[in-house]
């Protein structure tokens, strides 16, 4: 292997470790039931916050639809950060390649 394929190796891994560390120290907002619930993970998927709208509980029946939309929140935050996660890594393993060979 040539010397500057070797630096443009060693170059693609620090961007992408950097790239990676970037994605985990970001924040990602989710919701459901029109913003009853809020959720606030990091980008490695740890919940930092919740926060559910009193009004989401009238009576105790409001309980099993209020786990059910926490439920959602939380894939709909998972979600934004996969998506996220494989845009910003996808230069990397697809297009990013392209230029090296």
């Amino acid at each position: 292997m040539n010397p500057g394929m070797i630096k443009k190796l060693q170059k693609m891994q620090k961007d992408m470790v950097q790239a990676q560390k970037e994605l985990e120290a970001s924040t990602f907002y989710g919701s459901a039931g029109g913003q009853i619930i809020k959720v606030e993970f990091t980008g490695d998927r740890k919940m930092t916050n919740i926060t559910i709208n009193p009004e989401a509980i009238e009576s105790p029946d409001d309980l099993e639809m209020l786990q059910d939309t926490i439920v959602a929140a939380v894939n709909d935050c998972i979600k934004k950060i996969d998506e996220e996660t494989e845009s910003v890594m996808s230069e990397f393993t697809g297009g990013g390649m392209n230029g090296l060979f």
